[in-house]
């Protein structure tokens, strides 16, 4: 099936896609997964930013701090329309993912809540992945140590799948919160986030969904999956076509309202006394000291960006290349895929080892001939120590990627089993 992308019209709002790299070789980026590359769009809009409209938000009243406000607040419109949110205060602005699912963490650790179903203490538990990154297992790790509460995990089927035959055992009433990736950053495996937030909704556990991996590559309806139980999500810029230093933590009002703040400072409180401050509403309950001003108006850009290609589109797109990559990697002897073999409730990621041949060593050779891939444990080890590897080689794509970068893969593949035969 064709793409429904013009891609070589696409590529030419990537200026880096046209890099010549050392020895003359064209660039053939395949780590969309670690960071995407970054349109004109969100560049000329950033620089437009910083060279008119430069100012603090909602700490002045003069043009340029008025013009700087209406843009940060207009990023979080953005956001707000994209991911489906009921109301744009839902909308936090943080760093990155890591610090929004942090922010929840540390919430929940802190004991600070009025409302029990917000504090973390002995005898909660709380439920993670055995393919999280590490950003959504040390987090609770170290929330569970602070409070007394366990955690515990659904393990991995041989397919790269979660094994959901003991959910009932894993999910009971003295679950807190379950938090787990749509889609993994590894194996590329997209999770039934329904069937998972069906069961925490019976027992009355709370649902936080790591979406970085989704929301860049997929339309994703925060509206209907609250319908379906999720109460958190949270996803990052610079995987979106945006610029790194700015993340979001969607959540429902009910939830956030309920949790205590996570950082204190300037912007998030309503009244300062020596004896006691209260706090503002959200979202800058949570939005603490000056945000990333320029960074939210480059994922305002990135928004507009997809938006007008169509996320639908962009989805069908990696669909494509992604069957087209599993089908050719099958072909090449020595090499095995890591998580599901087939384009079936999978994304565009593909971990892979090839046999006697060190994943880092893979990686150098493709460098050598120009083809960016990522190896390692790609921040989620436990993946690797399941399937007792020492770590992957990851070749990860987007709404840029073509046929001829996979092709490109291939090659340099055969390159490296010659280089090391």
């Amino acid at each position: 099936m064709a793409s429904p992308l013009d891609v070589d019209r696409i590529r030419k709002d990537f200026p880096i896609l046209e890099r010549r790299l050392a020895g003359d070789r064209q660039l053939v980026y395949l780590d969309s997964a670690n960071t995407s590359q970054k349109p004109r769009p969100v560049v000329e809009a950033m620089a437009e930013h910083y060279e008119r409209h430069n100012a603090n938000v909602a700490r002045a009243i003069h043009q340029l701090g008025e013009e700087s406000t209406a843009a940060f607040e207009g990023a979080r419109d953005k956001v707000a329309a994209f991911i489906g949110a009921p109301s744009r205060d839902e909308v936090i602005f943080t760093k990155n993912i890591t610090e929004a699912l942090n922010l929840v963490a540390n919430t929940l650790a802190s004991g600070l809540a009025d409302d029990p179903r917000y504090r973390l203490g002995p005898g909660d538990e709380v439920v993670i992945t055995e393919m999280e990154h590490h950003s959504n297992i040390v987090p609770w790790q170290l929330a569970c140590q602070r409070t007394g509460a366990t955690l515990r995990w659904f393990g991995l089927t041989e397919e790269g799948r979660l094994d959901l035959t003991n959910i009932h055992e894993l999910i009971t009433p003295r679950t807190k919160i379950v938090s787990l990736v749509h889609q993994s950053n590894i194996l590329g495996t997209v999770n039934p986030v329904e069937q998972i937030a069906a069961r925490a909704k019976e027992v009355g556990a709370l649902v936080l969904v790591d979406a970085a991996q989704s929301v860049p590559h997929q339309p994703v309806d925060v509206s209907a999956l609250s319908t379906q139980g999720v109460d958190l999500l949270a996803f990052t810029g610079h995987k979106l076509c945006g610029p790194t230093g700015v993340g979001v933590l969607w959540g429902r009002r009910e939830v956030l309202d309920g949790l205590p703040p996570f950082l204190g400072g300037g912007e998030m409180i309503e009244t300062v006394a020596m004896e006691g401050s209260t706090f503002a509403p959200i979202p800058h309950k949570f939005e603490a000291g000056t945000p990333p001003i320029a960074q939210a108006v480059g994922l305002g850009a990135a928004i507009d960006y997809l938006t007008g290609i169509g996320m639908n589109n962009i989805h069908e797109h990696e669909r494509v290349i992604t069957a087209y990559a599993l089908d050719r990697l099958a072909d090449i002897d020595g090499v095995t895929i890591i998580g599901p073999a087939i384009p079936v409730d999978r994304g565009g990621t593909v971990s892979f080892t090839v046999d006697g041949i060190h994943p880092h060593d893979v990686g150098q050779v493709l460098d050598e001939y120009g083809v960016a891939v990522r190896v390692g444990h790609h921040c989620a080890r436990p993946v690797c120590i399941r399937y007792g590897i020492p770590a992957t080689t990851r070749a990860s794509f987007y709404l840029y990627t073509t046929t001829a970068e996979i092709d490109a893969l291939l090659d340099g593949i055969e390159q490296v089993k010659r280089f090391f035969g």
